[in-house]
């Protein structure tokens, strides 16, 4: 592992991101079926001259048998009756009857696995399987999520079924890394993999931070040579795969955005700039990728184990054409059989063209609507489409008490943007700052749009 000159110690510095500092496992154990090959793949990412700062070291722990079964879908006839058979035993319905269908399950949401996560495990897992990682949602609150090795490995198979839906190969190349991870923020997790189900070709978590690298263009030399087949990532990483020094040093296949809203503007940006498929992918870290979509369209719900349902604050499904609560039954990861789990997140549920079920006016977190100053509402999806065909990449907006609105755009058309909020919102004052990228509008997952103004039942109150 190459050197880092770290200079003087930064404040803020986290220890559990300090290199090395919690690895407990040896190679073998991360990776039971490894060989020289392997090893030797290993050994040069990680002391590659050009590498960023790795913090962790981390394996998929699959054997040859479970990584061939991670390759094959899990069967969907009678899955749900068996879900459903699963939850009734689980020690959060303990003390719940009637539960002979879907529906008669109550709905349960993120608190309820803060405050008791082992109560939705089942007491016959196989804990052996068991991995864990956090997220941190919207709230910032960490849940530490009880992960399923072999569901983790089949994550990675269903984006190779994706991408072949856009009529490209996804193959092993022994030339290229099968897959990098990239993030863009001051601290984060950073290692280098090998995917066992994959040939155990290499992949990587990198941070595109520019303190992370041993030098100004260690990065781009790094990207170059490792020419990573596929790139995953937030919008706030992937942007900055258009700088001047990334945007020549890889040559994807596809990329996968996921965590956060993805602007048209910014997927035009990247289709024209690496010709290749841009897929986002709808998901939490608890529930699985839920729904994706490669164009500007409403999501498509996956075809896997999901039932997806969205409801009203009673509870009761919404009326057609109606946004609500992005509601989800998932028996993808056994570990976890989650039924009806409320995201937090609000869409429409649609049919698409094929018959299908998708997701359209998906805004993730949140279903927050404006104030006009004649006293109407106005949701949230309308600002998105004003804001995205003046060009902006991101964007945070914020209505006060006093109905003014504060915009801060990625990108875009600043004047054009304040004009159509201010005309779309009755002439409300209206102030747009800009900024020249998505990161610059806060890392993690920001609330893309905030407003406090008290609404009544009809509108302002």
């Amino acid at each position: 592992m190459p050197p880092h000159d770290d200079g003087p110690a930064y404040p803020l510095d986290l220890p559990e991101y300090r290199p090395g500092g919690t690895a407990v496992l040896t190679d073998i154990e991360r990776w039971p079926t490894l060989d020289s090959a392997g090893l030797a793949e290993l050994t040069r990412w990680r002391d590659h001259a050009h590498a960023p700062r790795w913090t962790h070291a981390t394996g998929d722990r699959m054997t040859a048998e479970g990584a061939a079964s991670a390759a094959r879908p899990l069967p969907l006839d009678g899955w749900l009756d068996d879900h459903l058979a699963v939850a009734r035993r689980l020690i959060r319905y303990r003390d719940t009857t009637g539960l002979d269908h879907l529906a008669d399950f109550p709905t349960i949401c993120r608190d309820d696995l803060m405050a008791d996560v082992a109560a939705f495990v089942p007491l016959d897992a196989d804990l052996g399987r068991a991995v864990h990682g956090s997220s941190s949602g919207s709230t910032g609150a960490a849940l530490v999520v009880p992960d399923d090795q072999e569901d983790n490995a089949r994550t990675f198979h269903l984006l190779r079924a994706l991408v072949a839906e856009q009529g490209v190969t996804w193959d092993p190349d022994p030339a290229r890394l099968a897959l990098a991870h990239v993030v863009n923020q001051r601290d984060a997790f950073t290692y280098v993999s090998l995917i066992t189900g994959f040939a155990a070709r290499p992949m990587v978590r990198i941070n595109l931070d520019h303190a992370q690298w041993p030098s100004t263009p260690s990065r781009s030399l790094f990207l170059a040579d490792a020419d990573p087949q596929v790139v995953t990532g937030d919008p706030t990483s992937l942007e900055a795969l258009l700088d001047d020094d990334l945007a020549d040093a890889v040559r994807p296949l596809a990329l996968f955005s996921g965590a956060m809203a993805l602007a048209a503007p910014l997927r035009a940006a990247l289709e024209d700039r690496f010709r290749c498929p841009v897929i986002d992918i709808y998901g939490l870290h608890e529930t699985r990728p839920i729904a994706a979509r490669a164009d500007d369209g409403p999501f498509r719900i996956l075809g896997h184990r999901i039932v997806v349902e969205v409801l009203g604050p009673d509870g009761g499904e919404t009326p057609q054409g109606e946004v609500g609560e992005i509601t989800v039954t998932v028996g993808q990861n056994p570990l976890l059989p989650l039924v009806r789990y409320r995201t937090g997140d609000f869409a429409e549920l649609v049919t698409m063209p094929d018959g299908g079920l998708g997701l359209d006016r998906l805004e993730g977190r949140e279903n927050t609507v404006f104030a006009a100053a004649g006293g109407s509402r106005v949701p949230c999806v309308d600002l998105t489409q004003h804001l995205q065909a003046h060009g902006a990449r991101g964007w945070v907006v914020e209505q006060h008490e006093d109905l003014s609105v504060e915009a801060h755009i990625a990108g875009g058309d600043a004047e054009a943007i304040g004009k159509a909020l201010a005309r779309l919102l009755g002439a409300v004052p209206v102030t747009v700052t800009r900024v020249a990228t998505v990161a610059e509008l806060g890392h993690g997952k920001p609330r893309r749009y905030r407003c406090a103004v008290k609404m009544g039942v009809r509108g302002v109150a």
